[in-house]
């Protein structure tokens, strides 16, 4: 006998009718283990029969969607992580849309299950900051069929949708003008190594030597591995050279933070003694003294037209992969020299 539809239903309730076990039931809403293709009907129809709504996921099996979307980032390597959190939520509830949020870690074991319990929560899309790695992961979600946008870190795939901030125009912008104020040995505090950012700052500081008839000369290049004692150690590196540059790009602000506190260790005047400029403007940049002259993403676009992208991927799943590159805004401040 089905339940009363005044009384809510249950998982046991949907075993009872189903014929099978609550365990069986368990495992076709959570996905958890093969189920005969006969006993996932039933419980299919034993979920629909008792109009359950208890479960999201179970909900799901049978409308086909959970109204919700994943999202998998590194919280610790994103410093503009709430603002990013902020536009993603709005954007996704004016569309009726719940967000799931997992943390990555920023490392490929942790992103790959990550990923999964995403998935089992049974979300529509997925919006995904790929951790340095060499993109199993994507791959995987590609060949699944799952709508995912890549956020922020970028690859050169051109079967997923990407959005992020455009990296080589900007960092070639910010060398030129060190460039302009007469430096010429401008160093280079690059992020962590598999990562398209990383890569891409780069280029664009090797592009920027150029515009400024300065040779590429890697003792100026070291890495600081996109995090604050990296950029110490490699600010450390750079002044130790027998010259030493009189200018940094630092590529982004969690090893920028490391480079102005070896900075003032060393008792170094910023925008003085040492020219910085940077990437990302954090929220503290304008509060340090002197203010930081930086690249400031478009953080807050970013996450809007990213979930945008995917709820066009979830409704029209055979639709040309998108790759949507903002331009970051250049914060003129003192630390440059200026």
């Amino acid at each position: 006998m089905s339940p009363s539809r005044s009384s809510r239903p249950t998982q046991r309730d949907i075993a009872e009718l189903a014929g099978v076990s609550i365990t069986t039931v368990s495992h076709v809403v959570n996905g958890t283990r093969a189920v005969a293709p006969e006993t996932r009907t039933a419980v299919l129809t034993a979920i629909e029969q008792t109009g359950y709504t208890g479960d999201a996921i179970a909900r799901s099996l049978v409308t086909g969607g959970t109204r919700s979307i994943g999202v998998a980032i590194s919280l610790l390597a994103n410093p503009y992580f709430a603002v990013l959190m902020q536009a993603i939520e709005r954007e996704a509830a004016a569309a009726g849309y719940t967000v799931l949020l997992a943390d990555t870690h920023d490392t490929v074991s942790t992103e790959q299950d990550t990923v999964r319990a995403l998935r089992s929560r049974r979300v529509d899309g997925l919006l995904l900051t790929p951790a340095p790695g060499d993109g199993t992961v994507i791959g995987e979600l590609v060949s699944l069929g799952m709508p995912t946008v890549l956020l922020d870190r970028l690859t050169t795939r051109t079967d997923v949708d990407q959005v992020g901030a455009e990296n080589i125009q900007s960092t070639s912008a910010l060398t030129e003008h060190l460039g302009s104020r007469g430096h010429r040995r401008i160093g280079l505090i690059s992020g962590a190594p598999g990562l398209a950012t990383s890569e891409e700052r780069t280029l664009g500081y090797r592009l920027g030597l150029g515009r400024s008839g300065l040779a590429w000369n890697p003792e100026l290049v070291t890495c600081g591995h996109s995090a604050r004692e990296g950029g110490a150690a490699a600010l450390r590196e750079l002044l130790a050279l027998p010259e030493p540059p009189t200018a940094v790009v630092v590529a982004n602000d969690a090893m920028m933070v490391g480079v102005l506190h070896e900075a003032q260790r060393r008792g170094l005047r910023i925008g003085g003694d040492l020219a910085l400029a940077g990437y990302d403007d954090a929220e503290w940049a304008d509060l340090v003294d002197p203010p930081l002259t930086t690249m400031a993403q478009p953080v807050e676009e970013i996450g809007r037209q990213a979930v945008r992208l995917l709820l066009g991927r979830i409704a029209d799943p055979d639709r040309a992969p998108e790759t949507i590159r903002l331009p970051p805004a250049l914060r003129h401040r003192a630390s440059c020299g200026c």
